[in-house]
């Protein structure tokens, strides 16, 4: 395997700490020479990039947050002439302006590399067949794949999202050894192989590269069992790089292995912002240490997760996110999140793993409806027991009470691939609540 191993990935953890403090410094002055956000901000703190002379002295440096990114709207954050800059992504700007990010030509380089390394650690080769359903467009999800795909030496089907029964018979007809998609995504292909009457588990895929959401090891094994192929993790976000910031490597599936050498992780205490040891469940942090257009300094994700020993590669592992801090539901007293219902909605009969939870409010007290989307053909008794067994599950698994809709296939609202999985109406009229 460590023929496999770029030169990165074979140092050890003394080379490498000198490496990330070498460029961790470069970042910091980097980012307080040229952008005026960060100059305001180390200033602020009393701090400038000099003060930095340990991996440990970060911890003295002010967070970004995303709302800092969307002040800088457009091009605030970056940190080089425009003529050098040469592409731009953002995010959806669904809650407000988008975060904008732009990538020099190194930057590109870069990016390609990591994704490189993250498909080879995933267990794809040169020559295998990559299908790439994320969208594509200001997105980075669909680009950032094809030409990471494209630097390991594979051949890539540009499928993007949507078009659900094109994209079955595409992976019939092309016979990709890859797919990179959302977990939701790939399940509601699942539904259309049943649908059509294909045995999913006859295709040609070999290997799953599954990101943008968190998902749970149910919802992997639900995969793996359905296609008969290997389903592993990839992590990133549009503000450090996009898709290829970490891997779970196929031969140990157990975490996912940071590429430390170009992003600098640290793991806080959501609430005080202090700096947890490893091994601790926090909020996610991360320090770029090689991005030239838009370098970030302790960009808070909101992920939550810990940072655990390396073990397939030299570099730590971050757990699967089980959640974001923002995605945190407290339900009269009881913490919630997401991949919590995901696990019980995956272990009920007749409903389709594909659900959103939908916050209201009746009278003081906040009340949450769990929608879940039957399965095809599922009838209305099976129906009814599963939104009964669902909402005892959460009783007794979680501790709180909820309503449970098992509404019709394919009726939940879904983007690039996702499907939102909180819908907050407490602050709509009644007209919009009951909609």
């Amino acid at each position: 395997m460590t023929e496999l191993l770029d030169s990165g990935e074979r140092l050890g953890r003394e080379e490498l700490a000198v490496l990330q403090l070498e460029r961790l410094r470069a970042t910091l002055r980097h980012a307080y020479e040229n952008v005026d956000f960060y100059r305001r901000s180390f200033d602020a703190a009393g701090v400038t990039p000099d003060d930095c002379r340990t991996l440990a002295d970060l911890a003295r440096f002010p967070f970004t947050a995303k709302a800092d990114l969307r002040d800088q709207y457009p091009f605030g954050m970056f940190a080089v002439d425009q003529s050098r800059v040469r592409r731009i992504h953002a995010s959806s700007g669904t809650t407000g302006r988008p975060t904008v990010v732009g990538y020099t030509e190194g930057d590109l380089d870069m990016w390609a590399d990591m994704v490189a390394r993250s498909l080879r650690a995933a267990g794809a080769r040169p020559g295998h067949k990559v299908h790439v359903a994320y969208g594509y467009g200001l997105f980075t999800g669909g680009l950032g794949a094809h030409y990471g795909a494209e630097r390991l030496g594979c051949t890539v089907i540009p499928a993007s999202g949507g078009m659900t029964a094109r994209q079955v018979q595409l992976i019939q007809d092309f016979r990709p050894e890859v797919i990179m998609v959302t977990p939701s995504y790939m399940l509601t292909l699942l539904d259309e192989f049943e649908r059509q009457g294909v045995d999913p588990r006859s295709t040609s895929l070999k290997v799953g590269v599954f990101g943008a959401e968190p998902w749970t090891e149910a919802m992997r094994k639900e995969i793996e069992e359905a296609f008969a192929i290997d389903a592993v993790d990839i992590y990133g976000l549009s503000e450090v790089i996009g898709p290829g910031v970490a891997q779970e490597c196929v031969e140990t599936k157990d975490g996912l292995h940071i590429w430390e050498d170009h992003f600098y992780p640290e793991v806080v205490d959501p609430f005080t912002g202090e700096v947890l040891p490893d091994g601790e469940e926090g909020e996610l942090v991360f320090t770029s240490l090689t991005k030239e257009a838009m370098p970030v300094v302790r960009y808070r994700t909101r992920d939550l997760t810990r940072l655990l020993p390396g073990t397939a590669r030299v570099f730590r592992r971050m757990e699967k996110v089980t959640g974001r801090s923002d995605d945190m539901i407290i339900l009269r007293g009881v913490n919630l999140f997401p991949t919590q219902i995901e696990e019980i909605v995956l272990r009920t009969p007749a409903v389709a793993p594909h659900f959103q939870l939908r916050l209201t409010r009746e009278g003081r007290l906040d009340a949450l409806t769990v929608r879940a989307e039957a399965r095809p053909g599922a009838a209305d008794e099976d129906r009814a027991r599963a939104a009964r067994t669902i909402a005892e599950a959460v009783k007794d698994g979680i501790g709180v009470s909820v309503g449970v809709e098992v509404v019709d296939p394919e009726t939940l609202e879904r983007s690039v691939g996702k499907i939102k999985r909180i819908v907050d109406l407490r602050d709509r009229g009644p007209e919009e609540t009951s909609a």
